[in-house]
């Protein structure tokens, strides 16, 4: 039991719930405490896991405990104080969730602190750490398909920050390159002049580092993920595991090739395990994050980035943005607390096995 690694899940809503079930399964991590600012479900969490290190909020927690990891799950006002909490008590690695953030500057803050005292950061239950998309990707920068040529974006609206970071963590790694300008139109305009990207629907381009061309669509077209393409060839990510198409046939249409993906350690976990496993694995080795933190940042930023130049006149926009004062709130739930589905869950529910993610 002492070679596993302590951990403390930050935030027991259902998003944290699972993380507490991954990690009180995986043969080398013991949760070990729980902090939850609902008393009820604070008791009923920790009875459901075994934990009786129970707390109100990160502070009380790291007064008493000293995890090896700590992952904070909590409504995205909350993550900054209990990243930048977790680095002071001297945690290993720290994971947050999506989006990062909406202040530009503390994703900075959160990125730096951890990088300054050597703590691995983790960017949470993102589908870039889905095993076949990491596997694609790495096909994709080993040069199977040949030269990228371009890409396209699909579906980015309605939260550009929030379910959006995951569009522009996937390109980024299938491109193997940074966004280094945004060109963008967006509606409605009243959500544009607004400090919340709640309904905005974004089209444009982007140019990355390497020169890729990318366009966005704000809408399905009918698909709604990242597309990028060589000569020959095109992978698709559209909320489940890559399409692969490469030559064509006699009428010129693409060819779905049947490649297979490396099967699941834990296929009940789904994504949500290998981003907890490639993150267990950077603490443990320094190998490489599936998703981080400073992903997480970037894609904030492009998110900014595209309301600034719809904003003015579809200027094209550089990155890095030189002003770090700068804001884009997540739609309400993602903010201040909740479930997408408004449905607040019952505590029965809270107390019941896991039923798969």
């Amino acid at each position: 039991m002492s070679d596993k690694l302590r951990v403390a899940v930050i935030g027991c809503g259902r998003m944290g719930q699972h993380y507490a079930h991954v990690y009180n399964t995986l043969p080398d991590t013991e949760l070990v405490a729980i902090a939850e600012y609902n008393p009820t479900r604070r008791q009923i969490v920790g009875e459901r896991f075994g934990v009786k290190a129970v707390y109100q909020d990160a502070a009380t927690l790291f007064e008493e405990v000293q995890p090896d990891i700590a992952a904070i799950v909590l409504p995205g006002k909350f993550i900054k104080g209990a990243v930048l909490a977790a680095v002071a008590a001297g945690v290993r690695g720290v994971t947050t969730d999506k989006p990062i953030g909406a202040l530009l500057s503390d994703a900075d803050e959160m990125v730096k602190a951890c990088a300054d005292q050597g703590v691995v950061f983790g960017g949470g239950n993102l589908q870039r750490a889905m095993g076949e998309v990491h596997e694609a990707g790495m096909w994709l920068q080993n040069g199977d398909f040949g030269r990228l040529t371009g890409g396209s974006v699909h579906n980015w609206g309605g939260e550009i920050s929030g379910g959006g970071c995951q569009h522009i963590s996937v390109l980024r790694l299938f491109a193997g390159a940074e966004v280094q300008e945004v060109t963008a139109w967006a509606t409605p305009e009243d959500v544009l002049n607004g400090d919340s990207d709640a309904g905005l629907i974004v089209n444009g381009r982007l140019r990355m580092t390497n020169g890729l061309e990318v366009s966005i669509f704000g809408t399905k077209t009918p698909f709604s993920g990242v597309d990028v393409w060589s000569d020959n060839a095109l992978v698709r990510w559209d909320w489940d595991p890559p399409e692969i198409y490469q030559g064509f046939d006699s009428q010129g249409r693409r060819i779905r090739q049947d490649r297979p993906f490396t099967p699941y350690e834990f296929p009940e976990f789904y994504y949500l395990g290998t981003s907890i496993r490639s993150f267990i694995d950077a603490v443990q080795t320094g190998s490489e994050l599936w998703i981080s933190g400073f992903d997480l940042r970037q894609a904030l930023e492009v998110a900014i980035a595209a309301r600034n130049s719809a904003r003015h006149g579809n200027v094209p926009t550089m990155l890095p943005l030189a002003d770090r004062d700068q804001t884009l709130y997540p739609i309400p739930y993602r903010w201040d607390g909740g479930d997408v589905t408004d449905r607040i869950q019952p505590d029965l529910e809270a107390g019941s096995p896991w039923s798969g993610y």
